[in-house]
């Protein structure tokens, strides 16, 4: 597949406004920009793309359900605020095609009569906002931000960190600058959003689609997958393979392809044992699951979510237990506190597989988790604990095992292994 999103990574100046449009850029804004609002929320929806922050929403169809009747002023925020561990795609974007990013922020603000929109960078990424704002300098100097009615107000905001502020009601009291927690629904943020007005959150993938969609048009987009998947797709791989990285290919590709073709397989003497597929807070896929299709409704059917796409992998020296502890420590420590089952339960779970890793846990401390993972998602404020219980709760079935050997050993089989 020829490079769509990925086709400016390695110029010496991805900012170069002249070398973007050389090869095609603005050209979807520039067509944007004749069309009525509605055509182009039409042609979005048509070309079926999807929300690439994890939960996988038709853009088109959050779009069009927020209402072309919107009371103004209107507001529309980039989610780029990366913390997803395993996930770096968002950040290769911003590197790499900060121009993608601004074209399409103009392009969806014209659809959803946006005259303020808000990019929101995660704070350490913030070599990257610097590349970003050098590009909007250049755009706004060419005068791209002029829409027909009116100039786009376009800011930059480099958030102060969290995981939580990837939440996309969190996201809008971090910008007024309030505590980022997650907002009650209803209502929801399409009504009563960035302060108390209509506002519409997007991921940065998401966004950098736009220009293709609008220049090149629905049925382009959707007949870029396979094996039943739609557009591209910027997958990520972390872990022990020999070429870790980003790597954009049709959305649909199998795992096994990614993998051992595009990431050069395992490392010299690993073998692969799971891989979490869409970053750290996704059920396990197994070894048998590798020639599934790594898109939302393929993955779906195999019991996981393709989530951010940022593939985990964990090979046959790592301890399954020391694995669900590192996940498990990240999610404790990111909880915003503001509901118990997150703030007390995650912790608790942490506490557990620690107990069970030093020898010291029993079949109880087994029991224990399910247990806990059965009261704590969904009795939860939002998505953070859920999602941090999935490897948790998937773990304890794919690696029932390697939990029982810790108990009846009373300490982790591994340790000589990895020694």
């Amino acid at each position: 597949m020829e490079a769509i999103l990925s086709r400016h990574f390695h110029d010496p100046d991805p900012a170069d406004l002249r070398v973007y449009e050389q090869a095609g850029g603005y050209a979807g804004l520039r067509r944007a920009i004749t069309m009525d609002p509605a055509d182009i929320i039409a042609e979005v929806e048509q070309s079926g793309l999807r929300g690439c922050g994890g939960a996988g929403f038709p853009t088109g169809l959050k779009w069009r359900l927020r209402g072309a009747d919107a009371p103004a002023p209107r507001y529309l925020v980039c989610n780029l605020d990366e913390t997803e561990p395993g996930s770096i795609k968002d950040r290769a974007l911003l590197f790499g095609a900060p121009h993608h990013l601004i074209e399409g922020m103009l392009i969806a603000a014209h659809a959803l009569g946006v005259r303020h929109a808000i990019l929101f960078v995660r704070g350490e990424y913030a070599a990257g906002a610097r590349v970003l704002e050098r590009a909007l300098q250049r755009a706004r100097g060419a005068g791209l931000l002029r829409l027909p009615d009116g100039d786009l107000r376009l800011d930059i905001h480099l958030s102060l960190g969290r995981y939580i502020c990837g939440e996309d009601s969190a996201i809008l009291n971090a910008i007024e600058g309030k505590r980022p927690n997650p907002r009650k629904k209803p209502p929801h943020i399409s009504q009563q959003g960035l302060w108390q007005q209509p506002t519409t959150v997007n991921n940065a993938e998401s966004i950098a689609h736009l220009p293709g969609i609008l220049t090149h048009g629905a049925d382009w987009f959707r007949g870029l997958g396979v094996h039943g998947g739609v557009g591209s797709k910027l997958y990520s791989v972390c872990g022990p393979a020999q070429r870790p990285g980003v790597f954009e290919l049709p959305m649909g590709t199998t795992a096994r392809e990614i993998l051992y073709e595009h990431a050069g397989g395992m490392r010299a003497g690993r073998t692969l044992r799971a891989v979490l597929p869409g970053g750290s807070s996704t059920p396990f896929l197994l070894p048998e699951h590798l020639d599934t299709p790594m898109h939302f409704d393929a993955v779906a059917k195999v019991g996981s979510r393709l989530g951010t796409g940022g593939f985990i992998l964990m090979d046959d020296r790592q301890c399954p237990v020391d694995f669900l502890i590192a996940t498990t420590r990240f999610f404790a420590r990111e909880s915003c506190g503001f509901c118990t089952p997150c703030r007390e339960g995650l912790p608790y779970v942490r506490w557990l597989l620690e107990r069970i890793e030093a020898g010291e846990g029993g079949t109880e401390e087994v029991a224990a988790l399910h247990a806990l993972g059965a009261q704590i998602a969904p009795n939860s404020f939002c998505a953070l604990a859920p999602g941090a219980l999935m490897p948790v709760l998937s773990g304890l079935h794919a690696f029932a095992e390697d939990f029982l050997d810790h108990v009846r050993q009373k300490r982790c089989p591994y340790r000589e292994v990895a020694a």
